[in-house]
């Protein structure tokens, strides 16, 4: 008797499993922004972070805390001046961040990392230069943030004491000069201490480095600068004095400005750079600033690539 055999499906051929399916994608046909427009982009997100906007509530702190202590001693020397009837304010223009030269250091350690760091840590760079954005883009909007949010950081005091000097009734043309001369003082100081931050931060992607570096840098050579003029002026080689004070980052600013901004100059004696000597230092300046860019433009273009 014949044993009937079961019977078997047939099995599809392999090309038969594949499927087309329709998910509803469409070409974009809508406006293309263009390099200006994420180039702005990026500059006005990068700028709101180094406040912490659009950021965590822990974010904030920092910056927002550092603005504070920057703001507080310009209020209290209203305060003041406006109660004891001064006839001029305690600290002059030029002069206010030099003192606070501390929280400005910090406020770079902090906030330069945070603005290029995680870029390099989570290795977005790359996706940055995919689209219309170029390295130069880049460079000039990190750059620009961040000298910018130190701009307000080190001017929103400037203001402060300047209002106050008006509600205690001192001389107008007075105050308004010196309001001039800090702001060109304080923009100096925010182009060159945020491209030594950047530069400084660039070059590791951990963030805690950076900031350890920034705070070496900025610290460690303003006291080694510092104790060498103080130890030029004891061995009576104050002719040294100016030359030294080119190898930190504030004395630099407090020496230009003391050449041709009419500030007191913190050196050993309160003696600054003779306005020869303070050329060199604006040229050092303005040298230090294109540096630290074309560092900035070298280093992206190998992460870029």
């Amino acid at each position: 008797m014949a044993v009937e055999q079961p019977t078997h499906a047939p099995v599809p051929a392999q090309g038969d499993q594949t499927r087309i399916h329709n998910i509803g994608y469409r070409s974009y046909d809508g406006p293309r922004l263009g390099r200006a427009y994420a180039t702005r982009s990026l500059y006005s997100q990068s700028l709101r972070g180094a406040y912490g906007l659009g950021r965590s509530a822990k974010s904030k702190v920092l910056p927002m805390l550092l603005f504070v202590v920057m703001c507080v001693p310009a209020a209290i020397m209203v305060a003041v001046t406006v109660a004891t009837k001064l006839k001029e304010l305690p600290v002059d223009y030029t002069r206010y961040a030099i003192f606070l030269q501390a929280v400005i250091s910090l406020y770079i350690a902090s906030q330069a990392p945070q603005s290029v760091s995680r870029d390099l840590r989570f290795k977005t760079v790359p996706l940055y230069f995919s689209r219309p954005i170029e390295t130069a883009d880049y460079v000039r909007a990190k750059y620009a943030a961040l000298a910018s949010a130190l701009f307000v950081l080190t001017a929103m005091p400037l203001l402060v004491l300047y209002v106050g000097a008006l509600l205690a009734k001192l001389d107008f043309a007075d105050q308004t000069k010196g309001l001039g001369q800090g702001l060109v003082s304080v923009t100096l100081l925010s182009l060159l201490f945020a491209g030594i931050g950047l530069v400084i931060a660039s070059v590791t992607p951990r963030r805690g480095f950076g900031i350890a570096a920034a705070i070496a840098v900025m610290t460690i050579s303003y006291g080694a600068v510092s104790t060498l003029q103080a130890i030029a002026d004891g061995q009576n080689a104050a002719g040294a004095v100016p030359w030294i004070g080119l190898f930190s980052p504030v004395t630099l600013i407090d020496g230009l400005q003391s050449a041709f901004l009419g500030a007191t100059s913190s050196f050993p004696g309160g003696v600054g750079p003779s306005h020869g000597e303070g050329v060199v230092y604006v040229l050092a300046v303005l040298g230090l600033i294109a540096a630290c860019y074309g560092l900035l433009m070298r280093r992206y273009r190998k992460v870029g690539l």
